[in-house]
């Protein structure tokens, strides 16, 4: 008869152990990185049925709602596009949202102005080009701050955003600046078969930003400096020409979403992406990024700027007071923030103390 030893005997105890923590890494890891899309489905849930014993009707399968949550997702996605990138390389971008109003303000002035000289199709997409390039200044002196002056991403992008704001408003007078051009509104309120193009729009544009992040060398840089900077430095990485390059990108999203809400609203407005510099974050961090950096994806955020759209028109679609879109807003950022937590306590991640 074969014996064993003690040794054999203990490994035979301890493998099944292993084979459970590997099956809990691995559910934990599913439900964090899929964490954006479940509380999406559970949300869907929840309004289709409050609404089906409220009011006997559906919440869901209705054209209208849906358009309107697309819509509603389309200013907090262009800025949690480029704010996707920065936090996936460990930084944040504070001064989005008055990037956002300066480009709007922008775009409605130059608008006008090459209205009066060429067509007014023409005119329209020197307005939106016009956005986009302003928008790109204050970027470009975020990136400098940041990479060569070593200014930490919170404080130089929270005085860009006054810097911003300030910009905005004087440019726009203190008030709306209304934009006079047919082509620039149809832009705005317009559909193609049924579909808005400002939703065509953005989701072209995030799509490009999908493969960006993904599917080009710029992405894996970005991932790696978010990962371990001094690894990505070791392997040859300009990580301060990332960096610039990275904060304009940023901008700019925040500038072609400064451009499309002058289209949808015929006006441009400092103020325009104040409330919703916030709702970026959020939708990047319900969508699966990690605020430590190296993580997240842009269907992730496009489920979180999504969460977030369902949150805000369901509450108003079932007659609940808006306030209590904060507190729910809330809620998911927080449990969001703690799945992640406790995805990197199992795959045994660095924890802060």
């Amino acid at each position: 008869m074969t014996s064993t030893s003690p040794a054999q005997q203990a490994e035979k105890h301890v493998a099944p152990q292993a084979d459970h923590s590997d099956a809990a890494r691995s559910w934990v890891r599913r439900i964090a990185e899929g964490r954006a899309w479940l509380f999406l489905a559970g949300l869907i849930i929840c309004f289709e049925a409050w609404s089906r014993f409220a009011f006997g009707t559906t919440f869901v399968l209705n054209p209208f709602n849906v358009q309107s949550i697309a819509i509603f997702a389309v200013a907090p996605l262009l800025l949690a596009t480029g704010q996707t990138f920065v936090i996936i390389s460990g930084g944040i971008d504070l001064s989005l949202g008055f990037i956002m109003g300066l480009a709007a303000v922008v775009a409605a002035h130059a608008t006008n102005m090459a209205g009066a000289a060429i067509p007014l199709p023409l005119a329209m997409l020197a307005g939106i080009l016009a956005a986009v390039i302003v928008a790109g200044v204050p970027g470009v002196i975020n990136g400098l701050l940041i990479s060569r002056l070593r200014v930490p991403p919170f404080i130089g992008t929270l005085g860009m955003f006054g810097v911003a704001r300030g910009a905005a408003f004087l440019l726009a007078g203190g008030t709306t600046v209304p934009v006079q051009n047919s082509w620039f509104a149809l832009l705005g309120n317009g559909r193609l078969y049924g579909v808005p193009y400002l939703v065509i729009i953005t989701a072209v544009f995030v799509i490009v930003m999908h493969y960006l992040l993904g599917q080009t060398r710029f992405g894996q840089h970005n991932y790696a400096i978010g990962a371990n900077v001094q690894a990505a430095r070791r392997a040859g990485i300009d990580i301060k020409d990332h960096i610039l390059r990275l904060y304009v990108l940023s901008a700019m999203c925040a500038g072609l979403g400064g451009a499309l809400y002058a289209a949808r609203f015929t006006a441009g407005a400092a103020q325009a992406g104040e409330p919703l510099l916030l709702d970026s974050v959020a939708a990047v961090v319900i969508g699966g990024a990690s605020l430590f950096g190296g993580s997240g994806t842009i269907l992730g955020t496009v489920a979180g700027a999504l969460v977030i759209a369902v949150i805000q028109y369901g509450l108003v679609f079932v007659n609940v007071e808006p306030f209590w879109q904060f507190i729910a807003v809330g809620v998911v950022i927080i449990i969001s923030v703690l799945i992640d937590q406790a995805q990197r306590r199992f795959s045994g991640a660095r924890q802060d103390d």
